[in-house]
């Protein structure tokens, strides 16, 4: 919205102002509670990598972006233009975060039930962007980016998985265009190791996802206060989700994966579980 501004200037300024108030307003007063994500300026990338280094100084730890930005009408990842954020996304260890529908929602017939179906086809969403992504050698050239997908679930990464290998293990055309890129790596190995993903609620796919990129990649999502939330019986819902995995897995999942990948510190001891609300 703010990159789209008939007055750039303002709508930098107002960039800027946003981060401002998430840190002093909304992340100071309490900084153990939540983690500093922060936005960019989108109709410049330089001055968009310049407010990524000028957050990452004072403590944010991540920054959204457009999942698909050539839906709205800026540069696709394929064409380079990102890079200087991406830059900056790295030299500062930023976390890219792709939040499904940021870039719009799926194509629906006029007359379809609009939440209900967007919300049916969010796995959809964050497919297209993460297939996008990984083909555009974003993450190929810039080895140490972290981009986490958010809120689009789980159960398309073993597809995606599949897919990729395949196309270019068995297709020439696939295997020349993943050459040209210029890794020796397959494509399921650059997505083991510059992405993550997050989980709802998918009991039928966790097991296969945890199989397709490691149980290192996954993270709970809570998604408060939407309608997907979980809250606020969010750890009896996990218990009963989760309960058949191993002690390490279930740590992982719910908060280890999210410290590490937000380079965010825990407290010495786990604090003791809320009462249940009335």
């Amino acid at each position: 919205v703010y990159a789209r501004a008939d007055d750039p200037e303002l709508g930098l300024a107002v960039t800027r102002a946003w981060n401002d108030w998430l840190h002093d307003a909304w992340w100071q007063p309490h900084p153990e509670r939540s983690i500093p994500l922060g936005i960019t300026w989108l109709a410049d990338p330089e001055l968009g990598a310049a407010e990524v280094r000028r957050n990452a100084e004072r403590g944010f730890r991540a920054v959204t972006l457009p999942e698909n930005p050539h839906k709205l009408d800026l540069p696709s990842v394929h064409s380079g233009w990102w890079d200087p954020v991406l830059a900056a996304c790295v030299e500062t260890d930023t976390v890219v975060c792709l939040h499904v529908g940021s870039s719009g929602m799926m194509p629906m017939p006029p007359d379809a039930p609009m939440i209900e179906l967007g919300a049916t086809l969010f796995g959809a969403l964050s497919l297209d962007a993460c297939a996008n992504w990984l083909w555009s050698g974003v993450p190929v050239r810039f080895p140490g980016l972290k981009i986490a997908m958010s809120e689009g679930g789980v159960g398309w990464i073993p597809m995606l998985v599949d897919r990729l290998d395949y196309i270019v293990g068995h297709s020439g055309h696939g295997r020349r265009a993943w050459a040209a890129l210029g890794t020796d790596l397959s494509p399921s190995e650059v997505l083991r190791r510059n992405f993550w993903f997050c989980t709802i609620d998918d009991p039928t796919s966790l097991g296969a996802a945890q199989a397709a990129v490691g149980t290192d990649r996954l993270m709970v999502e809570v998604d408060y206060p939407h309608a997907d939330s979980t809250w606020p019986a969010t750890q009896a819902f996990l218990h009963d989700r989760l309960s058949g995995l191993p002690d390490a897995d279930v740590a992982a999942l719910t908060y280890a994966n999210a410290a590490e990948l937000f380079r965010w510190p825990l407290p010495p001891e786990p604090r003791p579980p809320l009462p249940s609300p009335t």
